[in-house]
């Protein structure tokens, strides 16, 4: 049932958030006046009067236009005194994603996120799981002689993001770690001896931070999913490439967690049963 407002509530509410928004910006009504084209007394008469009537609603755009609010605050129809596309931009927000193992944007989200728990679907197997021989052998092309210096920057790093508490859900399809183990695809030509390591890598970690942090792997021909990165309640973030995509609204960070526990929920490898099968890949190998 939607509560109705009587005329004269509204029109004060509207004079009162007038005079808000004059009082933030710091304008006069003379400035005002001459910013929206009208007689000084116009601003004068809409402000003083006492009665139920509201200007005209190009005086109520242009007012809202001059001041940096909405049109709907003005007139009581919101509680946001930002515009839409203010809103949208404060909501969602594209910064670059280098070809680095844990750039500032992403380590500075982990500290924002201190405490709570980080679902994540990554791109390939988490940078945060691999062996330096594995970094190695993966970023030596796009980053050259810097490699061993990012190596040992990406491990601080990942160090002070595991001293900040927050438990790690990863769930990670299952063919990308099928294809590592038998070097297919994108892990073309990574040594069997490496492949085995990092799968003694992962089952050590799993024995060691479990149930902290946990991996599970679903199976992406049922189930797909971008390389997202849910940083609590707060944040929700897809991987472009060359670009993140971030979300700060509630209603979309929540649709993103529900997305990943969907994931989880449906894996055809849990957590608990995640030793076994990296045991039964490495004696594949």
């Amino acid at each position: 049932m939607i509560e109705k407002t009587d005329k004269r509530d509204r029109a004060k509410l509207f004079r009162d958030r007038l005079l808000q928004a004059m009082a933030d910006a710091r304008e006069t009504q003379s400035g005002l006046a001459r910013r929206i084209g009208v007689d000084r007394s116009t601003i004068s008469q809409v402000l003083s009067g006492g009665g139920a009537r509201l200007p005209n609603a190009q005086v109520v755009a242009e007012c809202a236009a001059a001041l940096g609010v909405s049109s709907d605050w003005l007139l009581g129809l919101s509680e946001r005194p930002e515009s839409a596309a203010d809103i949208l931009a404060t909501a969602v927000e594209i910064t670059a994603a280098p070809r680095a193992l844990v750039d500032q944007q992403i380590f500075d989200w982990h500290i924002e996120a201190a405490g709570y728990k980080i679902r994540h679907v990554p791109a390939g197997l988490p940078d945060m799981m691999k062996t330096r021989e594995v970094l190695q052998w993966e970023y030596e092309p796009s980053l050259g002689k810097t490699t061993d210096q990012a190596i040992g920057a990406s491990e601080d790093r990942l160090q002070l993001m595991e001293e900040a508490r927050s438990d790690f859900e990863i769930a990670l399809p299952s063919h990308d770690l099928h294809a590592f183990a038998h070097a297919e695809g994108y892990y073309a030509g990574l040594p069997a001896h490496h492949r085995r390591a990092q799968l003694d890598r992962m089952i050590a970690l799993h024995e060691e931070l479990y149930p902290s942090l946990r991996l599970s792997l679903f199976d992406a021909r049922r189930l797909y999913s971008a390389p997202i990165t849910v940083f609590g309640p707060m944040l929700a973030v897809i991987y472009l490439g060359q670009n993140y995509l971030a979300f700060r609204d509630t209603e979309r960070v929540q649709a993103f967690t529900r997305h990943f526990d969907g994931l989880v929920r449906e894996a055809d490898v849990t957590e608990r049963d995640l030793p076994a099968h990296l045991h039964a890949l490495k004696a594949a190998i």
